[in-house]
């Protein structure tokens, strides 16, 4: 079991600090499929024989890879009760400073450890592919072409997320040979979203709208928002935009309870979060929620629902690191207005502020690339970007992070308030 440092250095106070080992290089294999029904979380084991069949009929399609890890400095919540009676509390607190009432009531403070963990290699190339992959994986329904029969049983009992009316969070588990590390791949938006429909396009349209619009997804006159909490011309009632969010129809109280279950499943692993577009937003969520070591491929800005969450924020996040080029329009926060793409099909991506630290490819500058949605798919990162060095001698770009002035631009021209009595969707 690993401990956090205070706590080994406070136990041993007058001994050396230990050094770190070098981690070794972990082979993963896909273990299972997650997915939910409400609340309850659902797992499907996937056996040797599946991975068999899998190898005999689609030999390009990939259920084991090599990692090989880097120390990383994470930081947990010491309690994660302590961590929910915080966000509850600074919720309350938010509430009554926007109605004008005195806050007497003290901010409870999150108490934090710093972990030395094994994580992924962000400045590596083929851990970013490997990553990239597990993320594709995904958004493969079982029926398809690329998949293999599951069996009779397969969605008897729940659904996975795959039905056009199902709730769209799912994904895949991978895990080290010694179960020693676990990662956690989270879907992102149907890639039917933009344009053509898709098979969990209902609600990654509600969750999009709600966690990454500016305010429940006005765009325009004659859009129908997400909830109730326009107020006429740049108006936004703060109160109820975050009621919203907080709503149990949204995929992050899921996606804290997947995250304990894969902990009662493995209790002694390190686990990481990996996901594409909405799934990566959610990634970078859970990583400032449970400390875990994050990537994310062409994820909307993720600050301002964690703001809008009142998530207690940890010393420092740099174990989430976000990937993404210019010439998507959706990490970059520029797929806004009534005629752009997003808006056509339906979506308000209005959020540019990351969590944590990213590695941004200029594919403008350099490629010439104009920006546009359908360059937002997976397969642009695997197949064109990480296909080779982004430079001679540079496998990456480099590691940059969104300053204060990020937050200024941000749905600038709105004005947040207590309008109305509105308080939920």
């Amino acid at each position: 079991m690993r401990l956090p440092q205070a706590l080994l250095l406070g136990l041993w106070p007058w001994g050396p600090e230990p050094t770190p080992s070098t981690p070794s290089a972990l082979n993963f294999t896909l273990r299972h499929i997650h997915g939910h029904k409400g609340r309850q979380v659902v797992f499907k084991d996937i056996l040797e024989r599946h991975r068999f069949s899998i190898a005999q009929q689609i030999p390009q399609y990939e259920t084991s890879f090599t990692l090989t890890p880097v120390r990383t400095k994470t930081y947990k919540p010491r309690s994660q009760d302590e961590f929910f009676q915080a966000r509850e509390a600074n919720m309350r607190r938010h509430r009554k400073k926007l109605r004008g009432e005195l806050v007497e009531d003290e901010e409870v403070l999150v108490a934090w450890d710093e972990w030395d963990v094994p994580g992924p290699n962000t400045g590596d190339r083929d851990t970013l592919k490997v990553l990239a992959k597990m993320t594709w994986n995904a958004y493969i329904p079982p029926d398809d072409g690329q998949w293999y029969d599951l069996g009779e049983d397969w969605g008897t009992n729940f659904p996975f997320g795959w039905e056009p009316d199902a709730d769209g969070f799912r994904g895949h588990v991978f895990v080290a040979s010694d179960n020693s590390t676990v990662v956690v791949s989270i879907k992102g938006t149907s890639a039917g979203a933009f344009g053509g429909g898709g098979p969990t396009v209902i609600k990654d349209k509600l969750n999009d709208n709600l966690l990454f619009s500016c305010c429940c997804a006005r765009v325009g006159p004659t859009w129908s928002t997400v909830c109730g909490c326009y107020h006429g011309g740049y108006k936004c009632d703060n109160d109820c935009v975050q009621q919203a969010l907080v709503d149990d129809s949204l995929f992050y109280p899921v996606g804290t309870n997947l995250y304990n279950n894969i902990t009662y499943l493995y209790p002694d692993a390190n686990i990481w979060v990996t996901g594409h577009s909405l799934g990566g937003s959610l990634s970078g969520l859970l990583g400032v929620t449970f400390g875990a070591p994050v990537v994310t491929f062409e994820a909307p800005g993720d600050r301002m629902a964690s703001r809008r969450l009142h998530l207690p924020k940890p010393p420092e996040v740099q174990h989430v690191t976000h990937v993404f080029h210019t010439a998507d329009p959706i990490p970059m926060g520029t797929c806004t207005g009534v005629l752009s793409s997003c808006a056509i099909a339906g979506f308000a991506m209005e959020s540019r502020c990351h969590v944590g630290k990213k590695r941004v490819y200029d594919t403008v500058t350099k490629y010439g690339w104009s920006q546009d949605v359908r360059t937002h798919r997976i397969g642009v990162i695997i197949d064109r970007l990480l296909a080779e060095d982004w430079e001679p001698g540079k496998p990456v770009p480099d590691e940059t992070t969104d300053g204060s002035e990020c937050d200024d631009q941000e749905c600038y021209n709105w004005q947040y308030g207590q309008f109305g009595n509105t308080t939920g969707v």
